[in-house]
């Protein structure tokens, strides 16, 4: 579909979505605001399509397309651009679902029952280092946590060797913080804490923000 340029330094953004009226209400509310150059595909061959001309600033997916699976357009974005930032947005809310998409390299899941009123602010949250998560997700996870921490305790294994800094700062992204809330909640310099988190995605062997926070989860690091 035609891209519609509102200006020439807006955040691009891809929406790929196969339901017309929850496409239209997206678009729509983006383009309410000129902080935005949208474009819409409608099935994942329109949507690699898109990607051939130009990498996202922004990829609002569905998981579900009539030809193709939304994991596979975030797995061809990460294999080129780590700075998309990746809202899915489905119906699917089942654990193996989220899980996935998170270890693939989504930054946020909002479940379509769960629509964020402002979908704008939604984005530009996104966009400051923020992972919106709808709540009934984020509840699952931490049902997750627990059922593991009671089974096996493992708060002491820390097999990466984290500081107690770069820990910090992963919870702080855990929780969805921006990168200033972090430096300031910690009394950092906010130009710091990126060498931060490449420290720690090298020692946990990971490459995005939802790697990392899945596997610090795993080995019991953090809690949500």
């Amino acid at each position: 579909m035609a891209a519609e340029t509102q200006s020439r330094n807006a955040i691009s953004v891809l929406i790929v979505e196969d339901d017309a009226p929850t496409r239209q209400r997206i678009v729509s509310a983006l383009n309410d605001s000129t902080d935005f150059e949208v474009r819409q595909a409608a099935t994942f061959t329109e949507a690699c399509a898109c990607l051939a001309q130009q990498c996202p600033d922004v990829l609002l997916t569905d998981i579900q397309l009539p030809d193709g699976s939304g994991m596979d357009l975030i797995r061809r974005i990460r294999q080129t651009s780590e700075q998309t930032e990746i809202m899915v947005i489905s119906i699917l809310g089942d654990e193996t679902s989220v899980i996935s998409a998170i270890l693939l390299g989504a930054n946020g899941y909002i479940l379509k029952d769960a629509f964020p009123a402002d979908i704008a602010d939604t984005v530009r949250d996104l966009l400051k280092g923020h992972s919106p998560i709808s709540a009934s997700i984020a509840r699952f996870i931490v049902r997750r946590t627990q059922s593991q921490e009671s089974g096996a305790p493992r708060s002491d294994l820390n097999t990466a060797k984290l500081t107690a800094r770069e820990i910090d700062i992963l919870w702080g992204i855990a929780k969805g913080y921006s990168y200033a809330d972090i430096a300031d909640h910690l009394g950092i310099s906010r130009q710091t804490v990126p060498g931060y988190i490449k420290n720690f995605y090298r020692k946990l062997d990971v490459n995005t923000r939802g790697e990392a926070v899945y596997e610090a989860l795993q080995q019991g690091l953090i809690r949500l």
